[in-house]
Order: structure tokens, then C-alpha cells, then sequence
């Protein structure tokens, strides 16, 4: 009799397990991280990713996308948080790539800090997002998906739970269409799963991740308290004779008692263990489960141990009928090598791609050819191979409608401090050995707002092995002599050839130039504020690009008015006391119900410390900065800035520690 039991037991967990798989059309996918996780629509690099993109990662046998949005930031701000149409015109060109391609989209709600809990008073904003969502793409296909928040935590799941459920009810009263990823608490833990309600509704997707044993998973991780940076070479499974030995900073740690069970831990059964609390909670609920990310972080970890981490997890998850999707496609967890330029062609992981049953095309080496023709950096979108790495406090807009010179956009900057920058990032390395040599220039269009704007555009090499060798600089000075800061466009030629060397700023080190530039390998061209006296200045541009020709012309000849600037410089924020001796209040006053954020930042513009990432009421508000990092480490004394951000303005403030 027990074995009939066995047998039944076994026969109908198949059943619910085909059955699960039977309801979800989709296997396997990544992540598409970096491209719409931005703090405002003009930041989003759109041409970052493009649909040659998605064919490319179809050709490797994946069927679904999870694209992580910060959903929150893409609205117009409280009290109605209006979706903006820049964002819904984005998101609707990469649905319809999907829908055309026949991969599934879910829309991830990656409205996250790690070190910020999620707030109690969610629901609000996420109904109110999701209805406007619901609403937009009710009559689309059954290729997307809508995932109401990405790894919600500091709330029980009790309580997560109900809110949940609000949001459950707000979509569907727009959409009974599309199928709804829903999670528990705890980062999206499989432990939270059983947590959640039963909740009243046949078509929802229940989702976990998964990054265990962690210490593997994520040695060298900085956003981890205490960091793990120093945590290195860490095997799996585990292996006596190649354990690191615990670094002295994590000594007394949570990580150094995980090093020391990790024997316990770091092994196949283990894993499996795991997993299987997600598989227990489907069979008990019979529900669809969906493993929205898992990964093994890149800088510290060796690929072998690595790859083989992934089989055994991707292979589990298969072997009991669960989706997946890797976190991510290109970044430090991605299917790329390592330090590589994370081309298709020629940086593919393969030994990864095999581990988790990807197809593999064609690997070739690749070699920087020097550029025969001119290209353009910005033109209403940043250039295809370049990556928007811009530092700093600034805000920067590149999909401004303040009177734009060329076409639909300008690039609007606003907010900056000196030694901020807008950076385009050439990728891969740039040779412009030629176009020196054939008289190119770089030409744009220019606006300012105030007298006195000064800056510096530069290109900068790549630092090499060699010994002293130092990212180069090769710069030109623009000020009044170039354009009249009159609020009217300006055109601007300046000759590669007149550009002069002026040095290296290398690890927090100056170097005088040496005449060691090498225009035949360019990292980056950068919009740069070395100078002083930056407060309430703004700076448009349009049509950056790299050209033989002097023929660009203003085409736009209105005067843009001040009213027409959508950038807010009504708020204060307050530094008591300043300088600080322990600790200093950074005060406000807030017109309206607005999701911040509060950072500090070093004058090089590292960001030091989150103090608030989140919603506040309207009215005066107050924190405390310490004068600690986010790992609560003190910071040297020196002169810091704290910024404040939200949805269509940015303040900042000088504190010295």
C-alpha cells in the first residue's frame, strides 16, 4: 500500500510539474540589465540595445527577456505619478521588437535599492503605475508580461502579501489578458513563497532567485554590507585545499561564518536543497514558478568553478520544468568574458553559454581598425558602440524638446558640479589615427544659459600595461570665444589636430602630460567641467559629431525662454552643522509628495552614501549623514556634496567633513 501511495504521489507531482510547464510558453532568457534601470526617461540610452540585439540573443536559443525598468522614475512624480510618454514610446518600441520576434517580454518593475526598505506605503504608487500599464497594453499580444516589483525587502511577506493583491485587483481591472509575475519578501526568497496568500486569479507566474551559496555567488560584490571586494577565488563546490582565507576586513563578519560552514554549503545537494522549497511550494499550491534571476557575479570568481555552478543550477531547474531567466545578458554577471568589449562576435563566454545549454555561434578574434570616415556621437540618440558613461551630480536629458537644432532632441545638462562629465564611451576603442591625419574636426551645436560658462571637450586613450602609462588626455577649452552664452545655438569646429595634450588623472594622481597621446586608441570622448563657479548653469548641445565638412548651420534661431527650462532651482537644502564634527542635518522643504533620492557623493563623483531612496510627503524634511560610507566605514576628511534628486529637478549642496 505505501508503494501505491508512492507511486501516486510521484505520478501526480509529473502531473502538476507538465502541467506547470504546459502554462508558462517560455524556458529560458536573460536579463536585459543597464538599459532602462535610469532615474529619469532622458537618461535612457536607447540605442544601447537595439532589435539586432534581441535577434542575436533568439539565435542563442533563448525565448523570454526580462527587462528591468526603474518603473517609479519613469513617471511624471506625485501625487498621480503620471507615466511619461518618452518611456512609453521607448517600451512600446521594444514590445513590438518582441512581438515580431516572438519572445516573451516581462516588464520588471526594478524599482530597487538594496539598502532601502521597501516602503509599507507602496501600494499607492504601484497601482497607480500598473493601471496606467494595464491600461496601455491590454489589447497586445500574450507575449508580455507584468512583473509588479523586483525583490521587495524589510517587509514581511504577510504584508507584502496584501499589497500585492491591491495591485493584483488594479491590473485586472484594466487587463485580464496578460499574465502577472508576482513574488514574496526577502529579495524574493523561495523561503517567502509559501508566505504569500492564496491569492484569486488562475493566471499569475510566481517567481524567485536565486544566489546561493551567496559568499560564491557574489565574492567581490560592493553593494553587500560588509563588502565583499576582498573576497576572492572562492570554489565551488567546495574544495579544502583552494578556500581563501578570510580577508581580515570580514573577519568577525556574517561572511566569515559562512566561510566557515561553507564545507555544509558549497555543494550540489546543497543547491538542490534549496531549489526545492521553490518546487514544494509549486506542488503544494499547484502554480507556475518562474527563476527570474540567478548568477554568479564575474570580477572575483574563476570561470570553471563558475560555469559549473550554472549547470548545476540551470540543469535542476530544467529537470523540474522551472523558466529561467540568467541575470544578465551584459554586465558583471554576464554571458561575456571577462574585461572583454562584450562583442557578439568575438566575447562570447563559450564555455558558459555551453553550461547553460545556449547555442554557441562563432567565435573570431578581434582587432581595433582604424575609422576611414566621420560618425556621429549624439543626434537625437547617442551613436551605435558608444555607452553613456557620464559621472558626476549632473543631471543630464538626452531627449530634451528645449528648442532642439537637429530633429526631435537635444541634450540638455544641468545641475553639474566641476569635474563632472558627460562621457561617451566608445565600445570597443576607437583608432582616429586617420581622421587626425585627413583634417577631421569635432563639430556640434551649443547653448548656455549664463555668462562665465567655461568647459573642456577632451578624448581620452586607453591606459595600457606598459609601465607609465596613464589614460591620456588630449583637450580643447570652450568658453565665450567659442559661442555667446545667450540662450541661442551656437556652432562649434574644432580641429582634432588643435587639441593638446594636458596630462592624466590616474588612481587619484595627477600626471603631466609626457607626449604619449595615442590617437590610434581612444577610450572616450568627454564633455568635462574642470572649472569653478558652475552654480545655476545649464548647457544644451546638438549634433556631436566627428567631420571632414564645416558646413553645419543653426537652424533653430529662437531665443530659448527661462520658463521653457524644466529645471527647478526653488529648493534649498541646508547642512547643520557645516563643517561637521560627527555628523551633519541635511535639511529641505519638499512642494509636493515626490520618490527621491538623497546621496553624497566625493568631489570625483563616486557615489559615498544612499540616505534616502524613496517617497516623501510634502513639507520640510530632514537626515542625518554621519559621515560614513554605505558600508559604515568613515570617510576622509575633505569637501563632499550631497545631491537631491527627483522627477524633474536636482539640488545639491557642498558639505566638508
Amino acid at each position: 500500500m505505501k508503494s501505491y501511495f508512492r507511486c501516486l504521489f510521484l505520478i501526480l507531482g509529473l502531473f502538476w510539474a507538465t502541467t506547470a510547464l504546459s502554462q508558462t510558453p517560455f524556458r529560458r532568457g536573460v536579463n536585459l540589465t543597464g538599459w532602462f534601470q535610469v532615474n529619469s526617461p532622458g537618461q535612457i540610452q536607447f540605442t544601447r540595445f537595439t532589435k539586432q540585439d534581441l535577434i542575436k540573443i533568439k539565435s542563442l536559443g533563448c525565448d523570454v527577456i526580462r527587462l528591468p525598468v526603474n518603473l517609479h522614475s519613469m513617471t511624471k512624480g506625485s501625487p498621480l505619478f503620471i507615466l511619461d510618454q518618452l518611456y512609453i514610446s521607448f517600451q512600446d518600441s521594444v514590445v513590438t521588437w518582441c512581438e515580431q520576434l516572438h519572445l516573451y517580454l516581462i516588464i520588471d518593475n526594478h524599482s530597487f535599492d538594496p539598502n532601502v526598505n521597501t516602503s509599507p506605503d507602496i501600494g499607492d504608487i504601484l497601482t497607480k503605475v500598473w493601471s496606467q500599464i494595464a491600461a496601455h497594453y491590454k489589447d497586445r499580444s500574450e507575449y508580455i508580461l507584468y512583473e509588479i516589483l523586483n525583490e521587495p525587502h524589510g517587509i514581511n511577506t504577510s504584508a507584502w502579501g496584501i499589497i500585492q493583491n491591491q495591485v493584483i485587483s488594479a491590473i485586472r481591472a484594466k487587463d485580464n489578458k496578460h499574465t502577472i509575475i508576482i513574488g514574496g519578501s526577502g529579495y524574493n526568497s523561495y523561503n517567502e513563497l509559501k508566505n504569500l496568500p492564496v491569492y484569486n486569479d488562475a493566471n499569475l507566474l510566481y517567481t524567485f532567485h536565486f544566489y546561493d551559496p551567496f559568499i560564491f555567488t557574489h565574492q567581490g560584490a560592493s553593494w553587500v554590507s560588509p563588502s565583499m571586494e576582498p573576497l576572492t577565488g572562492m570554489p565551488f563546490p567546495f574544495d579544502a585545499s583552494r578556500m581563501p582565507v578570510c580577508p581580515v576586513s570580514l573577519k568577525g563578519t556574517w561572511i566569515e561564518s559562512n566561510l566557515n560552514s561553507y564545507s555544509n554549503e558549497g555543494n550540489v545537494s546543497h543547491v538542490k536543497q534549496l531549489i526545492d522549497n521553490a518546487i514544494s511550494f509549486r506542488n503544494s499550491r499547484n502554480v507556475n514558478i518562474f527563476c527570474g534571476e540567478f548568477g554568479v557575479y564575474i570580477p572575483n570568481s574563476l570561470n570553471d568553478d563558475r560555469t559549473y555552478w550554472y549547470n548545476i543550477v540551470k540543469q535542476y531547474l530544467e529537470d523540474n520544468n522551472i523558466p529561467w531567466t540568467t541575470w544578465d545578458y551584459k554586465g558583471g554577471f554576464g554571458l561575456f568574458k571577462k574585461g572583454s568589449n562584450e562583442l557578439f562576435e568575438h566575447d562570447l563566454n563559450v564555455p558558459l553559454l555551453q553550461s547553460l545549454g545556449l547555442n554557441v555561434p562563432s567565435q573570431t578574434p578581434f582587432s581595433i581598425k582604424p575609422d576611414s570616415t566621420g560618425f556621429s556621437l549624439y543626434s537625437d540618440f547617442i551613436g551605435p558602440d558608444i555607452k553613456d558613461g557620464s559621472y558626476g551630480t549632473g543631471l543630464s536629458n538626452f531627449y530634451s524638446s528645449d528648442l532642439p537644432n537637429n530633429n526631435n532632441y537635444c541634450l540638455h545638462w544641468s545641475g553639474f558640479i566641476q569635474y563632472n562629465a558627460i562621457v561617451f564611451n566608445f565600445n570597443p576603442d576607437k583608432d582616429l589615427s586617420k581622421l587626425v591625419s585627413g583634417g577631421y574636426a569635432i563639430d556640434f551645436m551649443v547653448r548656455g544659459n549664463l555668462p562665465g560658462i567655461k568647459f573642456d571637450i577632451r578624448f581620452i586613450d586607453t591606459k595600457t600595461q606598459a609601465a607609465g602609462d596613464h589614460p591620456w588626455r588630449m583637450s580643447a577649452t570652450i568658453d565665450e570665444s567659442n559661442a555667446a552664452w545667450d540662450m541661442k545655438w551656437h556652432h562649434v569646429n574644432i580641429p582634432l589636430t588643435s587639441f593638446t595634450e594636458r596630462g592624466s588623472w590616474d588612481n587619484n594622481l595627477w600626471y603631466n602630460p609626457e607626449g604619449k597621446f595615442d590617437w590610434s586608441a581612444i577610450d572616450r570622448f568627454e564633455i568635462s567641467t574642470e572649472y569653478s563657479g558652475t552654480t545655476g548653469k545649464q548647457l544644451w548641445f546638438d549634433n556631436i559629431h566627428i567631420t571632414n565638412s564645416d558646413s553645419a548651420i543653426v537652424r533653430e534661431s529662437g531665443v530659448l525662454g527661462v520658463e521653457k527650462i524644466s529645471y527647478q532651482t526653488g529648493m534649498q537644502l541646508k547642512m547643520t552643522p557645516n563643517p561637521m564634527k560627527y555628523s551633519t542635518t541635511i535639511s529641505y522643504t519638499l512642494p509636493e509628495e515626490s520618490q527621491i533620492s538623497v546621496c553624497i557623493f566625493s568631489l570625483a563623483g563616486n557615489k559615498i552614501r544612499i540616505l534616502l531612496n524613496g517617497v516623501q510627503l510634502s513639507g520640510y524634511q530632514s537626515l542625518t549623514w554621519d559621515g560614513c560610507d554605505d558600508n559604515g566605514v568613515p570617510v576622509q576628511c575633505g569637501l563632499y556634496i550631497c545631491v537631491l534628486k527627483a522627477p524633474g529637478y536636482i539640488i545639491s549642496g557642498k558639505i566638508i567633513r
